[in-house]
């Protein structure tokens, strides 16, 4: 353990050496003149050296005292600096949320409006995320998208997701709107990159053994592949979550109702302990809103 003499004795000093006076530090310190005395004479003798000069009406520095106060000086300096930093952060009340774009985009939106009409003194900052989330750190709040095999103890699932198979209103398949899973044999497909699992469990929910996942158009985005079902350039399969927000507005439809789990959900992790109130708080109405979505 460091043996430092008492941050107190330090004030005082450095206090009465930039004054060179004892009842000038004591005004400044709040306190009265002996106490500063005491004070300086106390870290003199925890230092075996003195620090001061003692006039009659005056103080001067001895060598060791100049030598001693640009580094003491520089020390509280420090001590505060820091302190005002931890102060700073405790009052602000902000959150920095990463979450994949096509989540951020479909769902999260309207948790922040209701998140916000509660509590409209705390910043809400969103990263959209593709594939890897931002880096270490940079959120205090991280939804992801993680396969079902593929969980750390350090997340939480948000709800248990459904597939959807989607296309636009008047989607048609051989000049026949599209009614039937058979049909899908015979549809134009949209693949996701990297989630060739939601054609997969379709198809074997189906029967479709023969579905071809060969041809049709493909792309990384979730929310691009729906911009292209909903201009009829095929349907998708995806997680229902994402889908909602389409069918809603009537971009999209869900041409057969169906009851399947999505191999890939969404998941919660905190960056760090100690979670600050504002952090807490919109972690509770994330799982919240997200209790909603399994109802």
């Amino acid at each position: 353990m460091m043996n430092l003499p008492h941050l107190t004795f330090l004030r005082s000093f450095e206090a009465a050496a930039r004054h060179l006076s004892f009842t000038a530090a004591a005004e400044e310190l709040n306190c009265t003149q002996s106490a500063v005395s005491n004070h300086v004479r106390s870290l003199e003798e925890f230092l075996q050296r003195p620090l001061f000069v003692r006039h009659p009406r005056s103080l001067s520095l001895t060598d060791v005292g100049e030598a001693y106060l640009p580094s003491v000086r520089h020390a509280l300096q420090e001590i505060n600096a820091a302190t005002q930093s931890v102060i700073v952060r405790s009052h602000t009340r902000k959150v920095v949320v990463s979450c994949p774009v096509s989540l951020a985009e479909n769902w999260l939106p309207e948790v922040i409006r209701g998140f916000n009409a509660v509590h409209p003194d705390i910043d809400l900052t969103v990263h959209g995320t593709v594939w890897a989330d931002v880096e270490q750190n940079v959120s205090d709040i991280s939804l992801t998208i993680n396969h079902i095999d593929d969980v750390t103890p350090d997340t939480q699932q948000l709800w248990v997701e459904k597939l959807a198979l989607v296309c636009a209103p008047g989607f048609l398949v051989d000049g026949i709107p599209l009614t039937d899973p058979k049909q899908l044999q015979n549809a134009p497909l949209i693949h996701i990159l990297g989630r060739p699992s939601y054609w997969e469990h379709a198809a074997r929910h189906f029967g479709l053994s023969d579905l071809s996942q060969k041809d049709g158009l493909r792309t990384n985005a979730s929310n691009l592949a729906m911009e292209m079902a909903a201009k009829s350039l095929g349907c998708v399969v995806l997680p229902r979550s994402l889908a909602r927000s389409y069918v809603e507005r009537g971009l999209l439809i869900e041409p057969f109702q169906f009851d399947l789990n999505s191999p890939w959900t969404y998941f919660m992790r905190l960056k760090e302990k100690p979670v600050s109130p504002p952090v807490r708080l919109f972690q509770n109405w994330l799982l919240q809103a997200a209790a909603e979505m399994d109802s």
